[in-house]
């Protein structure tokens, strides 16, 4: 059953937040007096089907309907989640929340994106509103801080790791939760830099990402100075760096005056440092970015890497291709994908059937417990068919065909489904041998009489499929 999600406030953390629910399957009602929500919103959702699939190599869910504009009662009635995400008024939230509770049902999760006030604050009575504060991009960003009572925040944080986010839930209230903190010290430090002209925007940005910030991306603040300790560890970084923390270098605790003459400067070196890019292009790049670094992390299934492979591993395949056969790799092209001329890099081609022939292997028997006892497949020969262009975004779909799979050879030819609004159409065909070696010798030896046995199955099971026109590999593998 289709779960409902109603957002209240459609700026740029509520797109945020619809986008996030809408492309993991839920429908989502948007409550927001401005009359330009519905484009707003429809902006940030161009990027969010851009970016969001692009982290994942199996397809999303199908979207869910989206309702923009709706009164407060009428898109929070029916729903599972409520997520208000107005200006940062308390006054404002408060009458927020009791038009929310008035007119949701009582099983609803009623959550906060307030950056900076607590749950106490939140509720005038009871405790039923949640603190999930969020980060920009939320459809993005799996970092969810969670605040409130352990009644409301534990059913809060499994809806969000269904969503693929990762909820942050903390012990107790604090203002400005944990990582806003955080930012508030780098940031006030960073106002003192500018203001004193030691740096500019453009500087102090460069020494975040072209420094600390690639290490905190993947290790944060504390494993990254264990590994500064050496061999030692915390205890040795501690002592050795702990006496610098009693020297005046920082202004932690004092804030500059915002007076014009700062805000003029900061904003004219912000918009040097920018360039010709508009806000909507910055966001392009940012996502871009994100999810290049991301997918990297879930490679080595680290950091927020990990979060994102979590999730997959709880999204479906599809079940058969166009072709009747079973998809064995579906996903949509992620922008690293692409080359100078927009569309999907020829080795991209290999690698999707190469994930397609490694999901394969798993279904004979043939996986990573096959391996470890020393055998397994290698690719002999690949003959790759380009037949049509994919795009960025395109939906690829790879189902696989075992042609031979007696003895020490396993012969397979992939195709390559692309979907891009019309009906799927061919994409490409990878025809690959595949040997099976000992891992001991490395040489080519056969497998074992289970993985044997899958593997005359399939063949068998796949006649039913025509076998295809041209089959080129074969003759002088082994």
């Amino acid at each position: 059953m289709t779960r409902k999600a109603a957002i209240i406030g459609g700026g740029v953390i509520g797109g945020g937040w619809a986008a996030r629910f809408l492309l993991n399957g839920w429908d989502v009602a948007v409550a927001d007096p401005d009359p330009e929500a519905g484009r707003k919103i429809g902006a940030v959702l161009e990027n969010a089907r851009h970016a969001l699939p692009a982290l994942y190599d199996r397809p999303l869910p199908a979207e869910g309907r989206l309702t923009v504009g709706l009164p407060l009662a009428e898109a929070v009635a029916g729903a599972d989640w409520v997520q208000e995400s107005v200006p940062e008024r308390l006054a404002a939230k408060h009458a927020v929340f009791e038009a929310i509770l008035a007119a949701a049902p009582e099983s609803a999760v009623v959550a906060s994106s307030t950056s900076g006030f607590k749950p106490s604050e939140l509720n005038r009575t009871g405790d039923r509103v949640v603190v999930a504060h969020p980060f920009n991009p939320v459809y993005l960003l799996p970092l969810v801080e969670v605040v409130g009572a352990e009644a409301r925040t534990a059913p809060a944080a499994e809806v969000l790791r269904g969503l693929g986010m990762l909820p942050l839930v903390l012990a107790r209230e604090i203002d400005a939760h944990v990582a806003d903190r955080l930012l508030e010290a780098v940031w006030r430090e960073a106002l003192w830099l500018v203001k004193d002209d030691i740096a500019t925007t453009a500087e102090i940005d460069d020494a975040i990402r072209m420094g600390f910030g690639l290490r905190w991306a993947q290790m944060g603040l504390f494993e990254t100075y264990r590994i500064a300790g050496g061999e030692a560890g915390m205890a040795h970084f501690l002592a050795q760096f702990g006496p610098a923390l009693q020297w005046p270098w920082t202004k932690l605790t004092d804030v500059p005056d915002l007076d014009e003459a700062l805000v003029a400067k900061i904003a004219a070196q912000s918009d040097a440092q920018s360039g010709a890019r508009d806000v909507r292009a910055l966001e392009r790049l940012r996502d871009d970015n994100l999810v290049a670094i991301l997918r990297a992390l879930k490679r080595q299934d680290a950091a927020a890497g990990a979060v994102i492979a979590a999730h997959e591993a709880t999204l479906p395949l599809p079940g058969t291709g166009p072709d009747g056969l079973p998809v064995m790799h579906a996903l949509q092209v992620p922008p690293s994908w692409a080359d100078y001329n927009g569309h999907m890099n020829e080795v991209h081609y290999l690698e999707a059937a190469g994930r397609a022939g490694d999901r394969l292997m798993v279904v004979l028997g043939a996986d990573a417990a096959y391996v470890a006892g020393g055998r397994s497949y290698f690719t002999a020969e690949s003959h790759v068919a380009y037949l049509s262009e994919v795009r960025i975004g395109t939906r690829l779909t790879v189902t696989t065909q075992a042609l031979a799979g007696d003895g020490r050879k396993l012969h397979l030819f992939h195709r390559l489904w692309a979907e891009d609004g019309e009906a799927p159409r061919l994409a490409a065909t990878v025809e690959t041998m595949l040997l099976h070696v000992d891992l001991a010798t490395r040489r080519v030896s056969h497998p074992s009489a289970g993985v044997a046995a899958a593997a005359q199955a399939m063949v068998a099971d796949h006649e039913r499929v025509p076998r295809p026109d041209r089959v080129l590999l074969g003759r002088r593998a082994g």
